[in-house]
Formats: structure tokens, C-alpha cells, sequence
């Protein structure tokens, strides 16, 4: 393989080619590096709404399962405002939460 410059690695040559040139692209690198930092906060604090929800149901505990519950579906439905997750996903994991969470509340 050729690299650009003969005494550098493969790795150390990705580098240098991943350098954007042009100030703009510069710029749009660090929104995109500010907007990836956002989302992964938004996904994981819906992604652990979610599992503690799950870890109440299959524990038995129905009351502190409805009250997550509640936390997840707020967690979901900003989640899909912030056009993080599309909002039919969204809908899905809450109808997903919701019919375990009733499931277990008419066993009881």
C-alpha cells in the first residue's frame, strides 16, 4: 500500500489524512464532536430509564416499576424531540415498557 508520507504507519497516515484543510470543515468536525457528546447523554440516560424499568418488572416490584416507567417515557419522548431516535422507535420502546409494566401490575 502507498502511503502519503514513506516513514510513517498506517495509523499515524489515517491520522494526517483525517486532518480536514478547509476552516469549515474544521468547524463542522467540532459541532459534530459537540452533537455526538450530546446524543450519547440523551441515549444513555433513556437506555438506563429503560433498564431499571426492566429490572423492577422482572423483579416483581410493581409500584417502583410504574414510577420509572413514567421517568423512561419522558426520557423516550425527549430523546425522539432531540431527533436522537426516530419518534416511531420511540413509541415502540414505550408501548414495549408499557405492556410489560401492566402485565405485571394485573398479576398482582
Amino acid at each position: 500500500m502507498n502511503l502519503p508520507f514513506p516513514k510513517c504507519s498506517q495509523e499515524e497516515a489515517n491520522l494526517i489524512i483525517d486532518v480536514p484543510i478547509k476552516k469549515s470543515a474544521k468547524k463542522y468536525m467540532r459541532v459534530t464532536d459537540r452533537k455526538t457528546l450530546r446524543n450519547k447523554v440523551v441515549k444513555g440516560t433513556f437506555r438506563n430509564a429503560i433498564k431499571e424499568t426492566k429490572e423492577n418488572v422482572a423483579a416483581g416490584k410493581v409500584k417502583e416499576a410504574q414510577e420509572l416507567l413514567k421517568r423512561a417515557i419522558k426520557a423516550l419522548d425527549k430523546a425522539a424531540q432531540k431527533n436522537v431516535i426516530k419518534k416511531n422507535t420511540a413509541a415502540r420502546k414505550k408501548s414495549r415498557l408499557n405492556a410489560a409494566v401492566k402485565k405485571l401490575a394485573l398479576k398482582k
